[in-house]
């Protein structure tokens, strides 16, 4: 069954290709599909196109699919060409041909249109619930560490002082930023395109707003034919928030890497958290780490990836932007893995708080040997160069004790500050306003 289907078939070669990985692609939509149907059809009753009898039954029937798709038991059948196509013949079996009244003012491009918003708005929320408490647990790190001091690094070369307190408090801080950028993601996905039908709005007196508030959106997307430009943009903008996310995690993992390593000999991770060598038996190996670096990276491609397929296209709709699906669908599973086996690991993370005592991290401290001298009336030109001859003569001393204390530093690491500033960007996000438009449109 196919919604545009008229009194011929299409040849089976052909739609093979052109539905490509669509039905089960759509099973993600399936919720999603009924929710955007219900406010639909509830709209299309103010603006008499349903009775109210029409409505309470569809609303009802709606309803129970909603719960049958909750419970697994919602299927695609064979030959149903999508999700939207498969709830329609599930009401007209059950109905009768009130079942096909549904799809008036719609046209299957903005039915799809609010599918995806619908899904994208639930998945970037299922990612914010993921960051805030990995950010709690590289905070709480920070602080239980803050006073253990490790060597920083410039061009992979042993630089000056730091810590495990400013390491993890970074990361930290470097969340608050991504997350700023998902907000903004966020309400570029959270308007509604409902009623835009094929890009040109309808003859139909559609209330475009009863649709916006019945859907927990924070606004329209006024304009139809930009309506339909926005598929593929809003895909790549989410892409684009959640790549910055990833490159958070993909660094992380390459210090975690390094840092495990005997060379450095920073952190270790407890055996059943690492894999071994099939024939090293000293080896303990951070594949996890490894993982969500790789999948970090793979992430950081998709936006790159949805940039191709959309550059060239004019507006309007094209069959192109289904290909976007098969990558874009499944990249929030990715990203919620990569952040949920993160905070696991860090709960497990086991420090070398006498790291800094080897003698090859002496010369760290030059820096501060040579502020010493500042302090004492030197100029830095003068200091400079006193130092780098007792480092050359092999006379260095280093001063351990650590005098930083500017904003940042390690002895003020301002952590107050950055989770303040992570609890206002994570409570801009609008979820409570969603679940109450939701739960009254699903008579929950």
């Amino acid at each position: 069954m196919k919604l545009w289907q008229k009194d011929f078939s299409i040849s089976k070669e052909i739609e093979k290709f052109t539905i490509g990985k669509d039905r089960e692609l759509d099973l993600l939509l399936a919720k999603h599909d009924v929710t955007g149907t219900l406010a639909h059809i509830k709209m299309l009753q103010s603006i008499d196109l349903l009775t109210e009898d029409e409505l309470k039954i569809l609303t009802k029937e709606l309803r129970l699919i909603y719960q049958e798709i909750l419970k697994g038991k919602f299927e695609i059948e064979e030959g149903i060409e999508d999700v939207h196509s498969q709830v329609e013949l599930m009401l007209t079996r059950r109905l009768g041909d009130v079942g096909k009244k549904i799809h008036s003012g719609r046209s299957r491009n903005d039915q799809v249109l609010v599918d995806l918003k619908l899904f994208t708005r639930e998945e970037i929320r299922g990612v914010v619930e993921l960051i805030h408490p990995l950010f709690k647990q590289l905070i709480t790190l920070s602080e239980q560490y803050k006073d253990v001091l490790i060597p920083g690094y410039t061009h992979y070369q042993v630089a000056m002082p730091s810590s495990f307190g400013l390491w993890f408090g970074a990361y930290a801080e470097s969340l608050v930023d991504d997350l700023q950028i998902l907000l903004a993601a966020y309400k570029i996905t959270n308007k509604n395109p409902l009623g835009s039908a094929a890009g040109y709005g309808s003859s139909f007196p559609l209330n475009r707003r009863m649709t916006t508030d019945l859907l927990g959106f924070d606004d329209l997307n006024y304009n139809v034919v930009y309506a339909q430009m926005g598929r593929g943009k809003t895909e790549r903008i989410v892409a684009e928030a959640l790549a910055s996310v990833a490159a958070t995690l993909s660094k992380l993992s390459q210090d975690i890497c390094l840092y495990i390593s005997q060379n450095f000999n920073f952190i270790k991770f407890p055996d059943h958290l690492t894999t071994g060598s099939s024939i090293m038996p000293h080896k303990k190996n951070p594949d996890v780490f490894e993982l969500i670096r790789a999948k970090s990276n793979k992430i950081m491609a998709l936006p790159t990836e949805i940039a191709l397929i959309t550059t060239n296209l004019a507006s309007g709709y094209h069959r192109d932007l289904q290909m976007i699906k098969e990558s874009f669908l499944p990249v929030f599973e990715d990203i919620k893995s990569c952040l949920f086996i993160s905070k696991y690991m860090l709960e497990n993370i086991i420090i070398n708080d006498s790291a800094i005592q080897e003698d090859k991290y002496k010369y760290i401290f030059s820096v501060d040997v040579v502020n010493q001298y500042v302090m004492e009336g030197m100029s830095f030109r003068d200091a400079y160069k006193k130092v780098g001859l007792e480092i050359e003569n092999g006379i260095f001393e280093p001063i351990m004790k650590n005098k930083h204390t500017h904003e940042g530093s390690i002895g003020n690491l301002c952590n107050d500050k950055i989770e303040q500033m992570m609890d206002e960007v994570h409570s801009s996000f609008s979820f409570q306003k969603i679940d109450t438009a939701l739960n009254a449109l699903l008579g929950q």
